[in-house]
Order: C-alpha cells, then structure tokens, then sequence
C-alpha cells in the first residue's frame, strides 16, 4: 500500500516562482500511482526570518503539521512537494524506523549544503542535506541525525564552492550526471529517495524554480529510479508549472517517475 502525501509548501524557496510550487504539488500529488492522497494543511502564508533562515517560522509550524500528517499513515510514504524541506519529516521518520541501515539517495542538481551563514537569501532547501545531517537550526534539523555515509547525491551539476567543502570534509558520496549511475554502486536497502524536479534536463522538463542546464532526461532518470531495490519512502519536489492548466508533457514526466518510485516502471 502507498499513500501520496501532499505538502504544498513553498515558503523554503528564495524564487520569485515560488508560490507556484503549491499547485505544483497539489498537480503532482494525482499523477503519482497511489492508494491514497492525504494533503497536509500547511500555513501558505509568507513567514519572518529568523535563525538566518527565510520563513523560519513558518517551516517549523509547517514540520509539524506534516509530522501530525505522517502518524495517522501506516502504509509506504511518497511525499509531493513542495520545496526541498518537504522531505525533513518523512525522512526522520525513516531514521527512526530503520535507523543506520538507511540509506538516502538525493537526487538533485544542487547539493542542499548550504548553511544559515553561507547562504544569505535564507532559502532553506538549500540547506535540507546539511540539516538531515543534524547541522541546522532548532526545528528544522534531525533529532536523530543521518550520518555522511547514509548519503548519495545524484545528479550534482550546480553546488556552491562553499558547499563543495563541505562535501569534501565531510566525506558525502557525490555523483553528477556523466556518472549518475555510480550512485547505485553497492546501494543497499533499506533507501529513501529524494528527488528534486531540477536534477532534470530544462528542455524536457523546464517547470522549476531553478532550472539547471546539462540534466538528465526523464528516461534515464525514471530508469535509474526503477533499478532501487527496497525504497521504503521517497519525494518528489520542486515542481513549478507556469500556467494553470496542466502541461501534457510535464504530466507524462511526474507520472513516468511516480511509476518508477512505486515500482511500476521496470528496465
């Protein structure tokens, strides 16, 4: 059994696109193949910053909506974001459950290692891996920390040099898109995967707030996701359509990849 969990936040975005992220997840929540659709009541209003976080506020009360949301579902969990924070809740609740077994595949053209002190726009899903990794502030950082080797990035194209140094000391598995398939080299379960809308080629997929050139292509993708054996949670974010009526190609692409991350797409 699966149930799709709807966070339609956007307040951790810095994009003036942004609030498009709300009906991007609410779009993408019914192209995911799933028993059941629970939309979690986030706050949609802007938020003050504080902690050198954009909203932080708002993100928190938004955590623990979504919090209240995941303990009322016992079956396998794909949440539809939403930015990149949509994943703090779900995957601490992996944490807990299977603990220093669990791996997460972070699949996204930007690296999430930013801090409070090294990003100033205060956008934080920019700094979701380094809170995962227990680094962030109060409410928005795992009690029970992941540590760097239960982390591979996938898809890594557009990382700050700040970011790449942290990378470096604290030894986080790093793959870009030459070499997206090493990230499954010696993968093991139990995994949850992430996945960010703008690890994808923009000119297949271009309904992001930070589209990256030099993507992978939503085939590739779709069958790099399918080969993951034992994912016991994932998510799709960062999906920001332009107009209101939805886009027969970008539709095609999120139900390709919810396929895949349901194990309905095989290679």
């Amino acid at each position: 059994m699966t149930t799709v969990l709807c966070v339609p936040q956007w307040q951790g975005s810095a994009s003036d696109r942004a609030p498009r992220l709300m009906a991007g997840a609410r779009r993408a929540a019914g192209l995911v193949p799933a028993d059941a659709v629970v939309t979690v009541p986030v706050v949609e209003a802007g938020g003050d910053k504080a902690a050198g976080v954009r909203a932080y506020d708002v993100l928190v009360e938004n955590q623990r909506l979504t919090r209240e949301a995941l303990a009322g579902i016992d079956d396998r969990v794909i949440t539809v974001g939403g930015d990149c924070a949509v994943d703090l809740a779900p995957i601490a609740a992996a944490r807990v459950r299977h603990g220093e077994a669990l791996t997460v595949l972070w699949i996204d053209a930007h690296p999430d290692v930013y801090s409070p002190r090294t990003l100033p726009s205060g956008a934080f899903h920019g700094m979701v891996v380094r809170a995962l990794l227990g680094d962030g502030p109060a409410g928005l950082a795992l009690e029970q920390p992941l540590t760097p080797q239960q982390v591979i990035i996938a898809g890594e194209r557009a990382g700050d040099p700040s970011e790449h140094d942290y990378l470096a000391r604290t030894g986080l598995r790093r793959y870009g898109v030459d070499d997206l398939e090493r990230a499954l080299d010696g993968l093991r379960g139990p995994v949850y995967v992430h996945l960010d809308l703008d690890v994808l080629e923009p000119a297949a997929f271009a309904a992001t707030c930070y589209p990256e050139p030099g993507g992978v292509r939503p085939r590739r993708l779709a069958d790099l996701v399918s080969q993951v054996d034992d994912v016991v949670g994932a998510a799709i974010t960062e999906y920001a359509p332009s107009g209101d009526a939805l886009d027969p190609g970008e539709a095609e692409t999120i139900r390709l990849l919810g396929a895949a991350l349901t194990g309905q797409v095989r290679t």
